[in-house]
């Protein structure tokens, strides 16, 4: 026990009191935005629109400080009930923080905000807006995601086995592959035949010079003279470079090497962190374990007693109903909650009448109802913008409330002086099961009791039992309603690993690189209550990195990746009814393996306003049709993102790309600040040393209007293995980057230009025009304004 308690030290002593006290923090900001957003009565309407927008911003960024401190918390801490409770809130506040994003983008009609004057108003800096990506993404999904990798590692090595030494699959994809394959063989073969003939030249011109001393006394003094003067210059270019690094350090313009590496706290904490993660699984697993047992404890018991409680109440409740309205009531329907509405705070009357109200907007559900109803929100509307702009209800709110309330009932002021090691709460894991146990007694109750009441009815109300029942029937009836037809499953004989394994030999289904987030320089219940945003298109030119967010949005959410572009499904399943196949396979894979994303690259190829002569053959609009049908198949519970990227959207019909993507990001070339990091970091990351010879200030202005893309294929090119090992001779200049890099045609900027200008035609950046000139459309009102716009 004294061995587990020292253990725990480092976490369970000043390490937890630190983390627990980051939540009380995060909760008392929670707290503060919950009273802020559920006011007793509703704020007034306003008019402005760019302080309704500040209004939206201030939120917006406040909950990104309270999503932060969370994360941090659940990460740390090892108490299985505490970190169970900030995930839920963790889940809330990330659901309001995509409602308040969307919401932001609808009331300033763009994608891209500026915050500076809210940053500076909170004093925060900008770092503070970076959206943290939860631990408990793959965390909670480990097992699953490692999984699924092995499964398809697995069967692409089947696939590469199969195929062995066949040729009749080609290598490479286009033809551009094939020639620069060819231009390298040959280069290298030129490249050293040129070492050799140098080679030579240097040892003949060497012997000529020499030739004439012959004596031994005169080659060795020359090469004492050599040796000397490369001595000489090696130590004094030594010194003189140590001399200017410590007075560089001394002024502050660089840091101290002893800095550089990691110092002894740092690898303290990282082996801190390294204990907690297996300290979480260890006490999740135990936290199992006893929820495990304490749920068959109180089964046997608890149920029994239960259930007979449940009774006598249900039976108090119809005789108290009879004697205050005359008549026994009507039993709760499940759908409205069963026996549990009947336990909410109210008077049986009230009861009567809210049971009375539901059926009765249940009766009033017709066609008729609806399209006046519809027409009555459309006028509400125009009152509503009319009168001012008011916030979106949000799905999250109520959770968050409810939340914060069981924080500060249980853990706010909670001693946990005596849980030293902060293991689970026997208590508050009893309390939990005797809910899920109640639950599962009063469906049980509820049927009895039901037929209980029927019976009660037939004796006591014969005269009106009668006109129950068929108004029972009546409803009943009334409930089934158009049945929809399901979506036909034309692989339902086969199982998942052979469908895999055929999308994988169709190179359909591909293994995403690993990219994280961080190199570019999803919870269910949020994606069932956010927002649905079911696809989302990449705009930008060649090289800014749209394929690389692609790969790390799967490789952060441990997500699978399926293919669809145009010129990867070319030949795969020919015909309508192989496209349907092909199709019909891709989104059950896709949904079975949950979360995924569908790429599209070269999707404006599919939208061709007219397809290029040399390109006919491929038939790049083959999806077209098909692809959108089966996007409005993508429901709020399927885990299924579509991602497309394009670099000419100029060459596609803007309606159906729009139509298509319900979002669309432009992603613009780097400006000067973006590509001083992005050339020091590449450079160290591929091996490379930064240092007084190599001018990054003026290699990123030269080569504005290049992209990541770009500088990636040159660091690779100039960094070499060889080029490495020869760094302390020869240290990287610019020179070595900007002529390989002028073999690249850079991004111009009329070829930005017309991305802008294409994107300034889509809904969102024609409303943003039209907002910036004064000119927002307003909704039309009444008869006349559609008698006017006919005529």
């Amino acid at each position: 026990m004294e061995v587990d308690q020292q253990k725990a030290l480092p976490q369970t002593g000043k390490g937890t009191r630190s983390y627990n006290q980051i939540w009380k923090d995060a909760m008392l900001e929670l707290s503060c935005l919950l009273a802020e957003e559920l006011p007793p009565e509703p704020p007034p309407l306003q008019r402005d629109r760019v302080v309704f927008f500040q209004r939206l911003a201030t939120l917006y960024v406040r909950y990104i400080q309270v999503f932060r401190q969370l994360e941090e918390a659940h990460s740390m801490l090892v108490h299985p009930q505490k970190r169970r409770l900030i995930c839920v809130i963790l889940t809330g506040v990330m659901g309001r923080v995509l409602e308040l994003k969307n919401e932001m983008v609808e009331k300033e009609f763009s994608e891209y905000h500026y915050l500076d004057d809210v940053l500076h108003a909170l004093k925060l800096t900008p770092a503070s807006l970076e959206i943290p990506i939860p631990h408990f993404f793959l965390s909670e999904r480990s097992k699953e995601v490692e999984e699924r990798k092995l499964l398809l590692m697995d069967i692409l090595k089947m696939v590469e086995d199969a195929e062995g030494l066949d040729t009749s699959r080609d290598r490479f994809e286009t033809e551009e592959e094939v020639i620069m394959i060819i231009q390298m063989a040959e280069r290298a073969r030129q490249g050293r035949l040129r070492a050799k003939l140098n080679k030579e030249i240097r040892c003949g011109s060497f012997d000529r010079r020499h030739g004439a001393k012959t004596t031994e006394s005169t080659f060795t003094e020359l090469a004492a003279i050599c040796i000397q003067k490369v001595w000489r210059g090696y130590i004094q270019r030594k010194k003189t470079r140590i001399a200017r690094d410590e007075e560089m350090i001394f002024l502050g313009m660089i840091m101290d090497p002893k800095y550089q590496v990691p110092c002894p706290a740092e690898i303290t904490a990282q082996a801190t962190e390294a204990s907690i993660r297996i300290k979480q699984k260890k006490y999740e697993e135990a936290y199992l374990k006893s929820t495990e047992e304490i749920l068959k404890q109180l089964r046997d018991t608890e149920r029994l007693d239960m259930s007979k409680t449940i009774k006598s109440q249900i039976r108090e409740w119809f005789f108290e109903c009879r004697n205050a309205t005359g008549v026994f009531p009507d039993y709760p329907s499940e759908e409205d909650g069963g026996s549990a509405l009947i336990f909410a705070e109210k008077s049986p009357q009230q009861l009567i009448e809210e049971i009375a109200l539901k059926e009765e907007e249940e009766a009033n559900k017709s066609k008729g109802t609806q399209e006046k109803g519809k027409k009555d929100k459309g006028k509400n509307k125009e009152e509503d913008e009319d009168a001012g702009l008011k916030m979106n209800p949000s799905a999250f709110l109520s959770d968050l409330k409810e939340a914060n309330n069981r924080f500060e009932d249980f853990w706010k002021n909670r001693d946990e002086s005596e849980n030293f090691t902060q293991l689970h709460e026997v208590e508050l894991i009893k309390e939990e099961m005797r809910k899920v146990i109640e639950a599962e007694v009063r469906v049980q109750v509820d049927e009895e009791m039901r037929q209980e009441l029927a019976e009660l009815k037939l004796c006591v109300d014969k005269d009106k039992g009668g006109k129950a029942k068929a108004n029972a029937k009546k409803k009943k009836g009334s409930k089934r309603g158009k049945k929809k037809k399901k979506e036909k499953d034309l692989t339902a004989d086969r199982t998942l690993e052979s469908l895999c394994q055929e999308l994988v030999e169709q190179r359909l289904l591909k293994q995403a690189k690993n990219v994280r987030m961080q190199d570019f320089l999803g919870s269910q219940e949020v994606h069932e209550k956010a927002p649905l945003i079911k696809s989302v298109l990449l705009v930008g030119p060649a090289g800014v990195g749209k394929r690389m967010l692609v790969h790390a949005v799967c490789q952060e959410t441990g997500a699978t990746l399926f293919d669809l572009s145009p010129c990867n499904t070319v030949g795969k399943y020919p015909g309508k009814n192989g496209l349907t196949m092909m199709l019909h396979m891709v989104f059950k894979v896709a949904r079975l393996l949950q979360p995924s994303v569908i790429w599209i690259g070269d999707t404006e190829k599919m939208f061709y306003k007219k397809v290029p002569k040399e390109e006919e053959e491929l038939d790049p609009r083959r999806l077209k049709k098909d692809l959108p049908k089966c996007l409005k198949l993508i429901k709020g519970e399927d885990r299924v993102l579509i991602m497309g990227t394009t670099r000419d959207p100029q060459s596609a019909d803007i309606k159906s790309l729009s139509k298509m993507y319900g979002k669309i990001i432009l992603i613009p070339r780097q400006d000067y600040g973006s590509r001083y990091i992005l050339w020091e970091k590449l450079i160290k990351k591929q091996g490379g040393e930064i240092t007084e010879a190599l001018d990054l200030s003026s290699l990123t202005k030269v080569t504005d209007g290049y992209t990541p893309g770009h500088m990636v294929k040159v660091i690779k090119s100039v960094v070499s293995q060889e080029r490495i090992q020869e760094l302390t001779k020869r240290p990287l200049t610019a020179a070595d980057f900007v002529l390989p890099l002028a073999k690249f045609e850079p991004v111009f900027q009329k070829e930005e230009e017309a991305i802008k200008n294409w994107y300034a035609k889509t809904s969102l950046g024609k409303k943003r025009i039209k907002a910036a000139s004064g000119k927002e459309e307003a909704p039309p009102k009444g008869k006349d304004t559609k008698k006017k716009g006919r005529k």
